[in-house]
């Protein structure tokens, strides 16, 4: 029998007579073989380096595994460095002889023009700065602290608690002064000041937390009115988000808040869209007469007091995408035709109008109105009966739960919360047509209730403002009935 022949030793030796007669053809070159293209032959072609391979280490100041980490983790970095991705093309952890591909750099126009590959080029890195509040600047040089307190029998706590009772009773006058003193003191309530050297107090929340059913009532929330342009309204309801988040299971807040704080809970969050069921709040919370319930539920992966770097952050990061192909920020010189003065061009004639893709057709669209003639003074008035201390009944529709044979009297109900969707939805073409609306919500309410109750007092009430705020508007004036 003859000898089984042996293929990796048959494979050594064409490999040994390759390497020869590779050698013999140009001596004189030994970086020859790797850049000779194996497609017509049956050697198996060489691979570059990797990133692991032991010959190759990074030099100093050089990253091949990952971009080079920011110094400052608050920095935001306006635009991306392509070359520092580990790798280049392939080319950069590879053998520099390696020619067969061609290593297209962002700074390199010509070769990414021949690739067809056209690369924006790499954004310059910069700082962008913080605009921190001045309650933030404050609390960091130890100016001011956000000290949580409750009726511990601690002297420093009463005098904090003593402070913040004066603050609610001096910005909250139509509030008993021994009902805010009692809650204030209670001990199931806790309180966050804001503290001034030595113990002067500012302002404050007072709430109270229900942690079996996971909310918390905020019941007083002030700051003092010669400190409320240092943005410390805001900063405490981040304070506040924060610590109840981290102290407790308790992930939304209500309030009752009067008509004056409505615009301010809106901006912090909250809504009149209650979403926890009637059965985990109703009888727990202290009802207002003439306040409108709010809530704000809580997101429990953000700290609140980094939502603001946290939003420019996630912004200069999309802006950075945006300017790398796109060329929206950039600011063109004016026309040329404006040297000698301000006259009537084509809009087409300017280079960066015609770059856009802009049209005539655009511009009438527009310009066209996007409500009715009348809205801004129709929303106005809204407004004003909205944010009137009588206005309360008429806020909303009335529950059918609570007055179940409501809807069996009045047959054409109306509210100022469904005048306020009829508005943003054009319905009201004339101011004719919105004063019918609210003349229904004051005779619906005179019809249901008699005329010695607060509900039908207050239609009255507030019908005799909207009338005034009517006459207040020339244009109007013939809308007022005869006497």
């Amino acid at each position: 029998m003859s000898p089984t022949p042996d293929p990796v030793a048959d494979m050594v030796d064409v490999k040994e007579e390759n390497g020869k007669r590779k050698a013999s053809e140009d001596p004189t070159s030994p970086a020859a073989p790797k850049r000779i293209k194996h497609s017509g032959s049956e050697e198996p072609t060489e691979q570059p380096a990797t990133n692991g391979d032991a010959s190759e280490k990074p030099t100093d100041g050089e990253h091949t595994n990952g971009d080079k980490p920011s110094e400052d983790g608050d920095e935001t970095m306006n635009g991306d460095n392509p070359t520092q991705n580990g790798t280049t093309n392939g080319t950069e952890n590879g053998d520099e002889n390696d020619t067969d591909v061609k290593e297209t750099k962002p700074d390199d126009k010509d070769g990414a023009e021949a690739d067809g590959d056209k690369k924006p080029a790499a954004q310059p890195l910069k700082r962008i700065p913080f605009p921190e509040k001045p309650a933030a600047i404050e609390e960091r040089n130890g100016e001011i602290e956000f000290r949580v307190v409750n009726n511990d029998g601690d002297r420093e706590s009463l005098i904090v608690l003593t402070g913040l009772k004066c603050i609610f009773q001096r910005q909250l006058p139509e509030m008993p002064k021994g009902y805010i003193a009692r809650l204030v003191y209670d001990r199931t309530h806790i309180s966050i000041a804001i503290v001034k050297k030595p113990l002067e107090v500012v302002g404050g929340v007072t709430f109270r937390p229900f942690r079996a059913r996971q909310f918390a009532e905020i019941v007083f929330f002030a700051i003092s009115s010669d400190q409320q342009v240092k943005g410390y309204g805001s900063y405490l309801m981040s304070h506040l988000k924060d610590y109840v988040k981290a102290t407790s299971p308790v992930m939304h807040f209500l309030t009752y808040a009067d008509n004056g704080a409505i615009g301010y809970f809106k901006k912090q969050g909250f809504t009149k869209e209650i979403s926890l069921a009637h059965s985990v709040w109703m009888g727990y919370i202290k009802d207002y007469e003439g306040g409108t319930i709010m809530q704000c539920s809580m997101l429990p992966r953000v700290r609140y007091l980094e939502a603001q770097r946290m939003l420019l952050k996630q912004k200069e990061c999309v802006q950075a995408k945006i300017r790398a192909y796109s060329k929206s920020h950039t600011v063109h010189e004016p026309p040329k035709e404006w040297k000698t003065g301000i006259k009537e061009i084509n809009p087409l004639d300017i280079p960066a109008i015609r770059a856009s893709g802009w049209s005539p057709d655009m511009d009438e669209l527009a310009r066209q109105p996007r409500h009715g003639p009348n809205y801004n003074q129709l929303l106005h008035l809204l407004n004003d009966l909205q944010n009137h201390n009588a206005s309360w009944p008429f806020l909303v529709p009335v529950d059918r739960d609570e007055v179940a044979d409501y809807y069996e009297v009045i047959k054409e109900p109306m509210d100022l919360s469904t005048m306020e969707n009829k508005l943003e939805a054009d319905q009201y073409a004339t101011p004719e047509e919105f004063i019918y609306d609210a003349q229904l919500v004051f005779n619906n309410c005179r019809k249901y209730n008699n005329e010695t109750t607060p509900y039908a007092k207050s239609a009255t009430k507030l019908e005799k403002f909207m009338w005034q705020q009517i006459r207040l508007i020339p244009e109007w004036s013939h809308l007022e009935p005869e006497k």
